[in-house]
């Protein structure tokens, strides 16, 4: 479904600028208070790449593996 796809990819870029905000005023987890936290934003953000990669059909796994031997390749 291309419209739920676009909706995922919009929710994952709307999270990433909530993570920013909070990034910039550097706000921590204390104790277990992760609301409005980089903590809680991370988790956002990691959330919605996961559901996007879901919705391609995508294992996360697999390409994390084969990008991690493209960058020992590159960096020889």
């Amino acid at each position: 479904n291309p419209e739920l796809k676009q909706e995922y990819f919009f929710k994952l870029i709307e999270e990433v600028g909530e993570l920013s905000e909070v990034i910039r005023k550097n706000k921590r987890m204390k104790g277990n208070k992760i609301k409005g936290t980089i903590e809680e934003k991370l988790y956002d953000v990691l959330y919605y790449n996961s559901v996007l990669a879901n919705a391609y059909d995508i294992n996360l796994e697999e390409c994390f593996y084969l990008k991690e031997e493209l960058n020992r390749k590159k960096s020889k």
